[in-house]
């Protein structure tokens, strides 16, 4: 049985699992659409709430790029980090002793203002469709490159699953689907890992492989790296070029994003309590560790493949299904020759990694500057691709692929569940059309999700000018910190913060931050023109602060919060003394007029 029958097979169990699992759990009710009822067991939360967390970005991103980056790439795997824990001690358990539905849920009532809650809507829709614009880009790379699909047919494709279960599930179908996904996604991350391990080092645990010698050599597997990365003129692979203000500012952007990210926050929402809002996060960072902390140990087995396989090899000319590639590789061989992989043929035709022979002797050249040969290689393919890259069985490539599908649309499925309780909740029922019954409510939310798939597929399409998946969700990550994350924290943690304050937090903290990552993806601009010297990565660190700042001024030069809205928030951070659902189930104070 070839790769490309595992691919179908290993896609298709999936698929039909995760569809099966949609109509098993789909919503009866506005309170399983938005929350799952309440009722999530805290371990099944916490695995669905690591799936919803682990975004293409984390499964098919991050190791190409700490692969290509070094410890320049480092940044995405402690801002990711770094953010969880301090969503899970600072933020979570507060917003489930709140007890609403959505972010804008909390800004609405915390800050006593329909503008806010509309601010927060706006907010909320532009993080989200930053966000899974990366997600679609990684299902287009899954199945462009492993079902001999079109790349735009293949985010259509994963368009038509992720509305089956969406859409009918809500999320209470998320939910358990997210539970599925994450077992098949850490499965086929870790799997390929252990084989490519023991490959290279001996050792099975890739974490120790990662700091281990390669095998049958006296040499550190990390210094035989960077001794080959240096020899072919990169930046050793435990370097960066940089600036140590930059590195800050993108780990500090993508940590405090993590604790505004509206689909991560509403995770803890579907838990019954505070108190399991705690134990779901503490399962959730044992989850997630479990990837993140195999992924340096992928990052670096792939550098050194992929440098050993192309670096030196015989280019064979041609589309890989119009030319007989055995015949060719095997009379390069006999005249002592290296081949170009088949797995670089087969990659070559989905456009996403190509080759220039600059000097015409026929070889592959990679090293850096101008004299690179390799002249286009998407970094997002490096974890789909590093299978077939160490030549390990067609099952495992099939696997892998399953698993970056699931990474994807997992965290797709989430984010579209804010999209539609942004709009069916937040804008229709507690704004313009407050007469609404559940069932209608529930009938708009399956709408906004529907119509949150199209849009979010035609921006998947048109992700290319962005950037590569994680760059993608870093700005998404700079928006949430800019805009969300001050004036959720302040409204938890300081009485006196209003929603004068919050208004002109959250414009601020938004239109800056889209507006600097605009300028210098589309703009024109140039790295010398940073700001600080600060990417459009990282901006959303410093814009939190001064957001922040513009926050608390505006509210101690207005008037304070009303005193039911202050003894609420003095509510919300002592456990277990509101009703066992939050303050959902109390009749709120009425909003100001605006």
């Amino acid at each position: 049985m070839d790769q490309q029958f595992w691919t179908y097979f290993f896609v298709v169990l999936t698929f039909g699992m995760y569809i099966g699992i949609a109509i098993w759990a789909r919503a009866g009710s506005t309170d399983d659409f938005y929350v799952a009822g309440h009722d999530v067991h805290p371990t099944l939360n916490g695995m669905a709430t690591a799936a919803d967390w682990m975004s293409a970005a984390s499964f098919l991103s991050m190791a190409g790029l700490i692969a290509f980056l070094g410890y320049g790439g480092s940044v995405y795997l402690m801002g990711w980090t770094g953010g969880f824990v301090l969503l899970a001690l600072l933020l979570a358990p507060f917003l489930r002793e709140f007890g609403k539905f959505t972010v804008p849920d909390f800004v609405g009532d915390r800050y006593y203002s329909t503008a806010a809650r509309l601010i927060a809507v706006l907010c909320a829709l532009f993080v989200s469709f930053t966000y899974i614009a990366g997600q679609m880009k990684g299902v287009g790379v899954a199945f462009s490159g492993f079902l001999g699909v079109e790349f735009n047919t293949g985010i259509l494709i994963g368009m038509c699953i992720v509305f089956v279960y969406a859409v009918w599930g809500g999320m209470k179908g998320v939910t358990y689907t997210q539970v599925a996904q994450y077992c098949v996604m850490i499965f086929a991350y870790t799997v390929p890992a252990i084989f490519i391990s023991l490959i290279i080092t001996g050792n099975p645990i890739p974490q120790l492989g990662f700091i281990s010698n390669v095998k049958g050599e006296d040499v550190a597997m990390l210094d035989k790296l960077n001794t080959v990365v240096r020899d072919l003129g990169f930046l050793e692979y435990t370097q960066t070029n940089k600036s140590m203000m930059d590195v800050f500012a993108i780990t500090g952007a993508l940590m405090f994003g993590t604790a505004g990210l509206p689909h991560v926050i509403v995770r803890f929402f579907t838990v019954s309590s505070a108190r399991a809002a705690r134990i779901s996060a503490g399962w959730a960072l044992v989850f997630i560790a479990i990837l993140y902390t195999t992924a340096p140990a992928v990052s670096a087995f792939a550098r050194l493949n992929f440098i050993d396989t192309v670096n030196e090899a015989t280019y064979i000319a041609g589309d890989i299904d119009e030319i007989d590639y055995d015949a060719e590789a095997s009379a390069i061989t006999e005249e002592g020759g290296k081949p170009i992989p088949r797995w670089f043929k087969d990659w070559e035709k989905t456009g996403l990694l190509g080759v220039t022979d600059m000097n015409g002797d026929g070889v592959v050249q990679y090293s850096a500057g101008e004299t690179n040969e390799v002249t286009t290689l998407d970094r997002d393919i490096f974890v789909m691709a590093n299978p077939s890259i160490a030549n390990l069985p067609g099952w495992v490539i099939g696997l892998v692929v399953a698993g970056g599908l699931a990474a994807a649309l997992s965290t797709a499925a989430g984010l579209l569940m804010v999209i539609s309780s942004a709009v069916s909740h937040d804008l229709c029922r507690r704004t313009f059309f407050k007469n609404m019954t559940d069932k209608q409510e529930l009938m708009t939310a399956r709408i906004a999700s529907a119509s949150a798939v199209v849009l979010a597929g035609w921006m998947g399409m048109n992700t290319a000018q962005l950037g590569f998946v994680a760059q993608v969700v870093a700005f998404a990550f700079g928006l949430a910190a800019a805009s969300l994350f001050p004036i959720i924290f302040l409204g938890i943690f300081w009485k006196r913060m209003n929603k004068e304050g919050a208004i002109a937090s959250m414009l601020f903290g938004l239109i800056a931050t889209f507006a600097y990552i605009y300028y210098f993806k589309f703009g024109g601009g140039t790295p010398d023109q940073y700001f600080l010297g600060v990417s459009p990565e990282g901006i959303g660190f410093i814009f939190m602060f001064l957001s922040a700042i513009l926050g608390i001024v505006v509210s101690l030069v207005t008037a304070p919060p009303p005193q039911d809205v202050q003894d609420l928030v003095e509510d919300i951070r002592v456990p277990g003394t509101r009703s066992p659902h939050g303050a959902g189930d109390v009749d709120m104070a009425p909003m100001a007029a605006e």
